[in-house]
């Protein structure tokens, strides 16, 4: 599947393997052939979906590892059997990182090849996203330059605009529920978004993770039938419901004045909607010094289109 990639499959450990984005790595991994190792804290956890996910990994062939990212002692001996680490953290750890950086440095013992820190969403290093979600791209940005003065070989996937978080809503931030008679759109609703399936984020990031093409790259996952404007992801929903909508566009001062006013979670939604949708962060051009694109990189992978995933919600 990895086009002039390495076939060679590697020992790969997941550490927040049970994350939103998480499960979707775990369960790439096994399926491309890989040893794959998930760290997990609870490895009997009460809560039923869980301890049904932990299910899965196992029916996939997955080692499920007890251990803490706040457990210098697990971690060391969680690192010294991967080939390549990949933290898929949520936003609260991402600081923490660090403890996963040196463990790497002295457990590793040259045996991680890679480690690509939680990153995913847009590019941290090249966004002008408003507060709050400045301090949380500031935050990963912090985690790069961590990496590097490490001497750690790194691949950091920037996966754009996450599907299942705007496709079933048909982009609506606000509010975030589908459109019944009429559709709110921020900006002018021409700005190109790219919208990527968290399964195709797993896919495109195990197989990024082993390929030599990626080491010391960002891998920017822009597949090109997904780049789509507000409107044309409306005119497409209108076209499979035969129902048409009203919109309400909302301009770019009242969006700003939105997110200051706004408690958490909306906020963050709200500044990261913001720099897609009215910034135009995702389609921005790309540093071929430092940035690869995955589609061009695995060009046999058949991602998820928006228009597929329009489908599954009819």
């Amino acid at each position: 599947m990895a086009s002039g990639g390495e076939e060679k499959k590697s020992r790969i450990l997941v550490v927040g393997g049970t994350g939103y984005i998480g499960r979707h790595v775990v369960l790439a991994s096994a399926r491309l052939g890989h040893s794959t190792t998930a760290l997990v804290r609870d490895l009997s956890p009460s809560d039923p979906a869980k301890s049904q996910l932990l299910q899965s990994f196992r029916d996939a062939g997955v080692t499920l590892l007890h251990g803490d990212l706040y457990d210098h002692a697990s971690l060391l001996s969680a690192v010294r059997d991967a080939d390549v680490v990949i933290s898929t953290l949520g936003a609260l750890q991402i600081a923490d990182q660090t403890k996963l950086i040196a463990a790497i440095k002295e457990g590793g013992g040259g045996n991680v090849r890679r480690f690509l820190p939680s990153e995913f969403g847009l590019d941290p290093d090249h966004t002008g996203a408003v507060e709050p979600a400045r301090s949380i791209f500031t935050g990963k940005a912090a985690v790069r330059r961590a990496v590097e003065a490490a001497g750690v070989p790194y691949t950091y996937v920037v996966s754009n605009y996450f599907a299942g978080y705007a496709l079933p809503t048909i982009g609506q931030n606000l509010p975030p529920a589908r459109p019944v008679d009429s559709v709110v759109i921020l900006g002018d609703g021409a700005t190109k978004v790219v919208f990527v399936e968290e399964g195709d984020i797993g896919t495109y990031t195990v197989l990024a993770a082993v390929d030599p093409r990626a080491e010391n790259k960002t891998v920017n996952i822009r597949p090109a039938k997904n780049a789509v404007s507000h409107e044309e992801l409306v005119a497409l929903w209108e076209k499979k419901t035969g129902k048409k909508l009203e919109r309400v566009y909302v301009p770019e001062d009242a969006v700003l004045k939105q997110i200051q006013e706004s408690e958490i979670p909306l906020n963050i939604v709200l500044s990261i909607a913001h720099a897609g949708y009215i910034r135009g962060e995702t389609t921005t051009p790309l540093d071929p010094a430092t940035a690869v694109e995955a589609t061009q990189l695995f060009p046999d992978v058949q991602y998820t289109t928006v228009d597929d995933y329009l489908n599954r919600l009819l």
